[in-house]
């Protein structure tokens, strides 16, 4: 349905009103044709804009904060400036959206289609981005701070100088993603995918959970059992930012805690445990961005390996 700019204006000015609470009514646009409007500044606060066509429209500046923007196409639309703090853009449509500056405080944006969307120093702070789309975008100055990118995709995406402190990263794919200067303290990374992505001059957050010097004890499962390993304090050692797997480049076996009694306990790579033997690497990478890559790899806790094992 489109919209008419005398309808537009009408509709205005009686949210206008509503807004503040003398008469009026809320601007109801559910499902309006709008690619032909001009809402540069409009105050839609609160307004009922859910599955609008909003493809390519100029809304720099408008004031779209709890607006339900519910699977909006917004494709192409110039949103500079403007404010959607706590909107609803759940499934919408923002493929290549300029969203420069924009407030996005606390925004529901579970879904939605952010590829190649212009996204610099926006204020994301404890967005929900939950399985968005965010392949390509440039998010470059970003205020990320405690937003939610569970099972995000980053693939590629421009993340310099971004504010992801505290940032949920769960399954988050960021390969190649541009991350130089960011700030990752506190940003949750278990399963993200860190492959070839930039961290130069990042801010990373805690990830040395086995210690830098000295000998320890850690704990494997192979064929069956739970092996008690000793790194010695010569082996080079390394851990994660994506997992709870550490690796070494050479081990000792102490002792089976628990499983079958073998003469030896081979892993599906074909690398054999012996009690009272050591065990080297084939070969040896210590990048933190990968979990599972060349080493000797073995957890902190016995509980850990285990339910490696049952896994």
């Amino acid at each position: 349905m489109a919209v008419t700019k005398i309808e537009l204006g009408a509709i205005l000015e009686e949210h206008a009103l509503w807004l503040g609470r003398k008469g009026g009514s809320r601007a109801s646009l559910h499902g309006a044709d709008l690619r032909d409007a001009d809402l540069r500044k409009a105050d839609l606060r609160n307004a009922d804009l859910c599955e609008a066509n909003l493809d390519g429209t100029t809304v720099q500046g408008a004031k779209l904060d709890g607006a339900d923007l519910y699977g909006a196409d917004l494709r192409g639309a110039d949103l500079g400036g403007a404010k959607l703090h706590g909107a609803d853009l759940y499934g919408a449509d923002l493929q290549g959206a300029d969203l420069h500056g924009v407030d996005l405080r606390s925004a529901d944006l579970r879904g939605a289609d952010l590829r190649s969307a212009g996204l610099c120093e926006a204020n994301l702070r404890g967005a929900n981005l939950r399985s968005a789309d965010l392949r390509g975008a440039d998010l470059e100055g970003a205020n990320l701070h405690d937003a939610d990118l569970y099972s995000a995709d980053l693939y590629g995406a421009d993340l310099r100088g971004a504010d992801l402190y505290g940032a949920d990263l769960y399954g988050a794919d960021l390969r190649e993603a541009n991350l130089r200067g960011a700030d990752l303290y506190g940003a949750y990374l278990a399963g993200a995918d860190l492959h070839d992505a930039d961290l130069h001059g990042a801010n990373l957050p805690d990830f040395a959970i086995c210690p830098e010097e000295g000998g320890f004890i850690g704990w494997k499962y192979a064929d069956g059992a739970i092996l008690e390993l000793y790194i010695p304090e010569d082996a080079v050692r390394a851990c994660s930012l994506v997992g709870r797997k550490c690796r070494a480049t050479r081990v000792v076996t102490r002792a089976v805690s628990s499983g079958p009694n073998k003469p030896a306990y081979t892993t599906r790579k074909g690398t054999r445990y012996i009690v009272g033997k050591e065990t080297w690497a084939d070969a040896w990478n210590d990048d933190p961005r990968i979990e599972c890559t060349s080493g000797i790899h073995f957890f902190m806790t016995r509980k850990e390996a285990e339910e490696y094992g049952a896994s």
